[in-house]
C-alpha cells in the first residue's frame, strides 16, 4: 500500500517537500499539496520583484515537481476553515506544514497604525497581483515615501517604486498596478536602517542594482556608511565599497532620488488621519546594542512601508512558539505524524534554495518515523470536500489560469505574462 502526505502550502517549501518524498520514498508515495489560493508557488509568484525575471525562473523548476504523476495540486482549500488537522490525519499517512511567514513585524512606534504605514508586504503583494490585495489599495500620492530596513525586500520595493512604468512593462505587474505605479508622484525614497552598512542584510548582487537605476541618483551620506570591515565577509566588504563609492559621487540630477540612510531609527510617524511625517532618533551601538543619542529629525513622508522582519501565523490546531514565532519541532517533526518545513519551521532564514535541504531533512524524519508502520487513515479528502461544497481548483485548471495571463499579455502586446487581478478573474479564467 503506498504511502499517502497532505503537504499545506504550495510555495517552494511544499513543492520542495513533496519532490523530496518522491526522491527519498523507496516504496510507492502520493501527495497532494494544499494551497488556499487557485494559484502555486507561493512567495515565488506573490513575493519576488517582477523585475526579478531570473528568480521567477524557479517557477519552471517548481512547476516540474507539480507535473510529476504522484503529486497532485489541490488549489481554493484553505486549511483551518475548509479543512483542520483531524481531518488530514484521517485522510493521510502524515501531514507537512509549509505555510511560510507571511506577515511583517511591528515596529512598536507611536502612529504606526495610521493610513499610509503598512507592512512593505502589503506593497509587494500589490505590485505582484496577489488577491488578497486589490488594485485599489495604494494611491502613490506623496512626493516622499519611507522604506524601514535595509533586507533584499526593502530594496526590491525602493526599486519599484524608483523605475519608471516603462521599465516595468515587460514584466508580469498586473495593468491596473502598472497604471498607478505610472502615475506616482513620489520623487524621493528613503531607505532607513537602525545600523551602519556593516549590518544591513542585502546581498551585493540587489545593491548594485539601485546604482544601475536610470530614472533615480542614490544619495548616500559619507559620515553614515563609515565602517571597519578589515575582518568582516567579502559580502559586507563589498556592500560597504558601493555604498562608500555612491557616498563619493555627485547626483546626476535624475528624476527620482532613492536616499539611504543608516545609524537610524523610526520613533514616531506623524499625521493628523494619515502619515504626514516620519520622526527618526540618530543611533550607536553599545555594548553591541543599538542605542538611541537624543540627535532627532523629521522626514516629510507620506507614506511609510516597513520591512523589519517577517513571522510566522499559527495554524489552527497546530503547537506553536510566540517567542521564535514557528512551530516547535525536532528535525521537522511537530508530533505523531505532523512535520514541519520552511520557514514555518526555522522562521524567515536563508534564500529560496535553502528551503530544499531543509524539506530534505523533514522528509528524511518522516519516513524514518514511518517505515514498517501500518496506515491509520480511514477517510477520503475528496468525498471529504464534496460533503462540504469545497471544489478544488485542479492543477489543469492552474494551466488555463497561466494561458489566460499569457493572452491578456499578447493583447496588451505586454512581456510573456500579465497576471489577472483578482479571485474572480482567475476563477473565470479556469471555467469556474
Amino acid at each position: 500500500m503506498s504511502l499517502r502526505v497532505a503537504v499545506v502550502g504550495s510555495g517552494p517549501a511544499g513543492l520542495y517537500t513533496a519532490e523530496a518524498l518522491m526522491k527519498q520514498a523507496t516504496g510507492p508515495v502520493t501527495v497532494d499539496v494544499l494551497e488556499r489560493l487557485p494559484t502555486p508557488y507561493g512567495l515565488v509568484r506573490y513575493g519576488v520583484a517582477p523585475d526579478h525575471t531570473s528568480i521567477k525562473s524557479i517557477a519552471g523548476y517548481l512547476r516540474g515537481v507539480l507535473e510529476l504523476p504522484d503529486v497532485r495540486f489541490l488549489g481554493g482549500v484553505e486549511f483551518g476553515k475548509d479543512v483542520d488537522a483531524a481531518d488530514l490525519l484521517a485522510c493521510y499517512d502524515a501531514v507537512v506544514y509549509c505555510t511560510g511567514a507571511m506577515v511583517d513585524r511591528r515596529m512598536g512606534i507611536p502612529g504606526e497604525d495610521l493610513p499610509g504605514s503598512v507592512a512593505a508586504t502589503d506593497f509587494v503583494n500589490w505590485y505582484c497581483g496577489h488577491p488578497d490585495v486589490p488594485a485599489d489599495r495604494f494611491v502613490l500620492d506623496s512626493s516622499e515615501v519611507a522604506v524601514i530596513g535595509v533586507g533584499n525586500v526593502a530594496v526590491d520595493v525602493v526599486r519599484v517604486l524608483a523605475k519608471t512604468a516603462e521599465e516595468l512593462r515587460a514584466t508580469d505587474v498586473p495593468e491596473e498596478v502598472l497604471r498607478r505605479l505610472a502615475a506616482s508622484r513620489v520623487r524621493t525614497i528613503h531607505m532607513i536602517g537602525r545600523r551602519g552598512p556593516e549590518h544591513a542584510k542585502f546581498t551585493l548582487k540587489e545593491l548594485r542594482e539601485l546604482g544601475e537605476l536610470t530614472n533615480a541618483d542614490v544619495r548616500v551620506r559619507r559620515e553614515e556608511c563609515r565602517a571597519d570591515v578589515t575582518a568582516a565577509s567579502r559580502q559586507v566588504r563589498g556592500n560597504v565599497e558601493v555604498l562608500q563609492s555612491w557616498a563619493a559621487r555627485g547626483l546626476a540630477g535624475r528624476p527620482r532620488l532613492v536616499d539611504v540612510r543608516f545609524w537610524m531609527r523610526p520613533v514616531e510617524i506623524l499625521g493628523e488621519g494619515r502619515v504626514e511625517a516620519l520622526k527618526l532618533e540618530r543611533t550607536r551601538l553599545v555594548e553591541g546594542r543599538v542605542t538611541g543619542t537624543g540627535e532627532f529629525e523629521t522626514l516629510p513622508v507620506g507614506m511609510v512601508l516597513r520591512s523589519v522582519g517577517y513571522r510566522s501565523v499559527p495554524l489552527p490546531g497546530v503547537p506553536f512558539s510566540e517567542s521564535t514565532m514557528t512551530v516547535p519541532n525536532e528535525a521537522g517533526r511537530v508530533r505523531d505524524r505532523e512535520y514541519v518545513a520552511g520557514w514555518l519551521k526555522r522562521g524567515p532564514t536563508g534564500v529560496i534554495g535553502t528551503n530544499k535541504s531543509d524539506a530534505a531533512e523533514t522528509v528524511r524524519t518522516l519516513l524514518a518515523d514511518l517505515a514498517g508502520r501500518e496506515p491509520v487513515r480511514h477517510a477520503d479528502l475528496d468525498d471529504l470536500l464534496a460533503a462540504r461544497g469545497v471544489s478544488p481548483v485542479t492543477y489543469e485548471q492552474w494551466l488555463s489560469i497561466e494561458a489566460a495571463e499569457a493572452e491578456l499579455a499578447k493583447s496588451l502586446d505586454r512581456g510573456e505574462r500579465v497576471k489577472l487581478l483578482g479571485l474572480a478573474a482567475m476563477l473565470t479564467a479556469c471555467g469556474r
